[in-house]
């Protein structure tokens, strides 16, 4: 697998989110299966692997840990911070916490440093210079070697790089999320040499075609339960794009969730996408985009597809939504 920079970090060109091992999508999956799934994927060539605190809270964390450790220096390691993990969805980043929590997620990854350090979601009572002053700390301790930023605006992203140098920037983004080519996301990480790491690239699901208006989420463990893009109401209104996305795919000899992830490999160099998957099947699909090159004649193509079909329903939930720390 060849290999992309995030910031001066080297990585795998597609890294393996782990928040599906600990529920979210579903119910967490047995530790050895996780284990298994996360072991195949360096095996297969994956040296990225994400996480965070709150995915659990802490079961991903402890997963990927155990998977990972006895390969640790061959391996990066992004997890976030940001989170009270409370009961609530409460955001905390003062520097007291970020430094209390770090030597926890430190223990529960089993090593002595954390490759890439998020800040999961912007936290409006904390001045982005003080997170970013704090992350300078924790780097020259050696407990983090390198920062960065979710779902943060380009005025936020520039503040915190003008501190400390942000390596990469995580935001949803995908064929049917473009949110961060409008809002200057994009363009703001390419001017000031930051990686950009797609979560969710596969449309959390619905870019593998194998969902349609008759699928139903559970509303204990499945968040899309609450996400309106994947109501009743609104799959039936956006499956046009999937169809579209399903003999595209055919055409190039691909399946939809490879056209999907290398699109957003060929969209940018500094472009990492980091699919989620329970399966193993699933994740050497995945991997398979890297076989695929779409030229630019082909991206045009594509975007110009996808502004024919626009896409019903916010990406999450209202609460979710109320975090972001942009609305475009």
């Amino acid at each position: 697998m060849t290999q992309r920079s995030l910031g001066t970090l080297r990585v795998s060109d597609i890294g393996l989110g782990c928040m599906t091992f600990a529920g979210n999508y579903n119910v967490p999956v047995p530790k050895a299966h996780a284990i298994k799934t996360i072991r195949t994927a360096y095996e297969n060539g994956v040296t990225f692997f994400d996480t965070a605190e709150v995915y659990g809270p802490y079961i991903s964390e402890e997963f990927v840990g155990e998977a990972l450790a006895p390969f640790r220096d061959k391996v990066q390691i992004a997890t976030k911070f940001g989170f009270k993990i409370d009961g609530t969805i409460g955001l905390d980043s003062r520097p007291e916490h970020i430094r209390k929590v770090v030597d926890e997620s430190l223990k529960r990854l089993r090593t002595d440093h954390i490759d890439l350090y998020y800040q999961h979601r912007v936290d409006p009572s904390v001045p982005i210079e003080d997170v970013a002053g704090t992350l300078k700390d924790l780097i020259q301790q050696g407990k983090v070697l390198h920062f960065g930023l979710s779902e943060a605006s380009a005025k936020t992203i520039r503040r915190a790089h003008a501190e400390q140098a942000v390596s990469a920037v995580q935001s949803e983004y995908s064929l049917w999320t473009r949110n961060v080519e409008l809002n200057g996301v994009l363009a703001t990480c390419t001017e000031l040499g930051i990686g950009f790491v797609p979560w969710s690239p596969v449309g959390a699901g619905f870019l593998t075609g194998t969902i349609d208006p008759t699928t139903t989420f559970d509303q204990k463990s499945d968040f899309r339960a609450g996400f309106p893009r994947f109501s009743r109401e609104f799959l039936k209104l956006n499956m046009p794009l999937i169809e579209w996305l399903k003999v595209y795919a055919a055409k190039k000899g691909a399946t939809p969730s490879q056209i999907a992830l290398a699109w957003l490999l060929a969209k940018g160099p500094n472009i990492v996408p980091i699919p989620g998957t329970r399966s193993e099947d699933h994740l050497l699909e995945n991997l398979g985009a890297r076989r695929l090159h779409l030229s630019a004649v082909d991206v045009r193509e594509i975007d110009t597809m996808l502004g024919k079909f626009p896409v019903f329903g916010d990406r999450m939930g209202e609460a979710h939504m109320s975090q972001i720390d942009y609305t475009v």
